[in-house]
């Protein structure tokens, strides 16, 4: 299947970059079902959305990423209004004093792989084919934009009841710190505009090709769910990719703590896995997975997908139950997060594993 690059995005798109959102998501970023009906509704009323590669920014251009931020769990039952990233938006706008020239998306991940799209289409602006993380991660410094040395804020927090607010920090840490106090208080969910850069800023610290990658994900798993096939095979070519494990889930902790769906799944193995478990350890997104000995199989910031094994339907952390039967994939990361300062940002040690970071291909 050949890949193509993204030049609009239609609603006949939207069904793939969810679900190809969902896969690279790494079980987080929130259900992308969400955001996809959201920017359905807006392509419906606005038109397709252009999609630009980074290099056709002017270099003086203003170019913001919009988000949610909070723990995915809450958007199960608390559902946005629609309205609150393009207030979010449009108070960095005035804010700053000046027009936004494209968005983009601050993560490859579930719902933050589609509500930009739904901004972009309600603004009328571009979405630029890139992002900040290749994957999904928990907290708002855990970008690439952090390894460029450009700032978070000014940041724009919204809620569904109208409420928005201007922060201004120190460091990309402290606005996560700060952010994450509010969305608390908002009751787990806000959506965001933040990471105001330059087109020139833009080119250096975006991850290029995220959507394009994102849309030709959803097209091989859609094909492949047509056909009765698992794409976990197709995938694992076309990915370069492992899978680490097939079992059914046997037991799931989960609790919403502090803005974030946390906790650890065990799964117990099936077929050629018959008699092994291992276990995955979440917060919002899959960051470790191990076997029953505590040896490592896959760790951040490598990729751990969690796939159902008939369909290969992507399963984000808030959906997995008890007797779910999974295929658990594996993905090499952006080589940027495998540097100093990205294992520094996002490596196990972050997230108090006690692993030193070996990539999943030394580890499998």
């Amino acid at each position: 299947m050949a890949d193509d690059v993204l030049k609009t995005i239609s609603i006949s798109d939207m069904e793939n970059i969810a679900l190809g959102g969902a896969f690279l998501g790494t079980g987080g970023g929130g259900d992308p079902y969400i955001g996809k009906l959201m920017a359905e509704e807006a392509i419906q009323k606005n038109g397709p959305v252009t999609v630009l590669n980074v290099d056709d920014i002017p270099d003086d251009g203003l170019v913001v990423p919009v988000a949610m931020m909070g723990a995915p769990t809450v958007m199960l039952e608390k559902l946005p209004q629609g309205n609150e990233a393009i207030s979010a938006l449009e108070a960095l706008q005035s804010y700053l004093g000046k027009k936004t020239d494209a968005v983009f998306c601050i993560e490859a991940g579930g719902l933050n792989s589609t509500i930009p799209i739904a901004v972009a289409a309600q603004a009328k602006l571009p979405i630029v084919d890139g992002d900040g993380m290749g994957r999904a991660f928990p907290e708002l410094q855990m970008v690439s934009m952090t390894m460029h040395n450009i700032k978070a804020c000014p940041m724009v927090m919204a809620d569904e009841k109208g409420n928005s607010l201007v922060l201004n920090t120190v460091d990309n840490l402290s606005t996560e710190k700060f952010a994450r106090v509010i969305t608390v208080e908002m009751g787990g969910v806000g959506l965001i505009a933040l990471y105001p850069m330059t087109g020139a800023e833009a080119k250096k610290s975006i991850l290029r090709g995220s959507l394009s990658l994102i849309n030709n994900i959803g097209r091989i798993i859609h094909s492949e769910q047509k056909e009765n096939r698992n794409p976990a095979n197709f995938l694992k070519d076309k990915l370069k990719g492992v899978v680490l494990f097939e079992g059914r889930v046997m037991d799931v902790d989960r609790r919403t703590e502090g803005g974030f769906a946390k906790g650890s799944c065990k799964i117990l193995g099936l077929e050629k896995y018959s008699g092994k478990e291992i276990s995955l350890e979440f917060q919002n997104e899959f960051l470790l997975a191990k076997s029953k000995d505590n040896t490592p199989i896959a760790m951040t910031p490598d990729l751990i997908c969690l796939l159902d094994l008939e369909t290969g339907q992507p399963i984000t952390t808030e959906q997995i139950r008890y007797g779910f039967r999974v295929l658990v994939f594996g993905l090499s990361c952006d080589p940027q997060w495998r540097t100093k300062h990205g294992l520094e940002l996002v490596g196990p040690k972050y997230f108090g594993y006690d692993y030193t970071y070996t990539p999943i291909e030394d580890l499998n």
